[in-house]
Formats: structure tokens, sequence, C-alpha cells
């Protein structure tokens, strides 16, 4: 059992509400991130039966997945139109514009532990809240990014 500060820092798990979403360097405030991960294809080989055995399988790793992120925040008049939507529509020009997008885990002080970099990011997909008058719900709207790679480091 951890007694000391030291030991609890590397042996107990960080709390997941405690993040950082940094696009193209300027943090934006998310209330959820879902979909970082890494992965890839597998190819499978088949050898032909020899001396009376059958055919063998082979699995190695092909092509690397893309990366699917979904970006949850609340809507705010002066960050969401500006920023999501203004990067949303930048593709109708067939001209996209790829940023690098830092997800940052950090500590009770607010320190970056472990990051995820995602690297050339571009908007797929942006929903606009569900509204109902029946509620007192925050508007809370989402964006899909598809990126090339994730890249992970502890700070």
């Amino acid at each position: 059992m951890a007694t000391t500060p030291d030991q609890i820092k590397t042996t107990y798990p960080l709390p997941a509400y405690n993040f950082r979403v940094e696009v193209d360097g300027q943090t934006v405030g998310f209330s959820e991130v879902s979909g970082l991960s890494m992965g890839y294809e597998t190819i499978t080989y088949v050898e032909s039966p020899t001396a009376g055995i059958g055919p063998r399988y082979m699995h190695m790793p092909g092509k690397v997945v893309p990366v699917k992120i979904t970006l949850k925040k609340g809507v705010v008049t002066g960050v969401s139109v500006p920023t999501l939507y203004g990067w949303l529509n930048s593709i109708a020009l067939n001209r996209v514009q790829k940023k690098d997008i830092a997800i940052r885990l950090c500590d009770e002080a607010g320190t970056p532990v472990i990051s995820w970099k995602v690297q050339n990011a571009f908007p797929t997909k942006l929903d606009a809240p569900a509204f109902t008058a029946s509620g007192n719900d925050v508007a809370i709207e989402s964006i899909e990014l598809m990126a090339d790679a994730v890249a992970v480091e502890q700070n």
C-alpha cells in the first residue's frame, strides 16, 4: 500500500475528469473526448498444406487504422461558431485545414502527466445540440475528427 505522496502519484490511477485539450497550441474547453485509439488492420497469410499437415495461417500487422476522435463541448457563442464551424466550413473550399491536437491528462495540481498528440486532424462531422423545450440541459455540440496518427508521451 502506498503511504507517501510520491508513491501515491506513481501507483494510483489518475482521474479521467482532469484533462485539457489544445488545438494548434490553443486550449479549448471540451467536456468529453472519446475514440482516442491506435490500432492496425491485420493481414492473414495462408500457406499451402505440406506433408499431410493442413494449411498454416500467419497473422501480420497491416495498415494503420485511421484515428477517429469525437470531442463534445457546451455551445459558447464566442468560441463555437468561429472555431468549430469555421474549421468545418474550410473543407467546402476543398482546402482542408489539418491541425495537431494534444489531449493532456493532468494531476490534481493541473500539471500534465500523460499527453496524446493527435497529428493532422481535420473535422468530418459537426453535430448541433439536441433541442428540447421541456428540459434545461446545457446545449452540447460534438465534432468528429479524423487524423493520421496518435503519439503518447509521459510528461
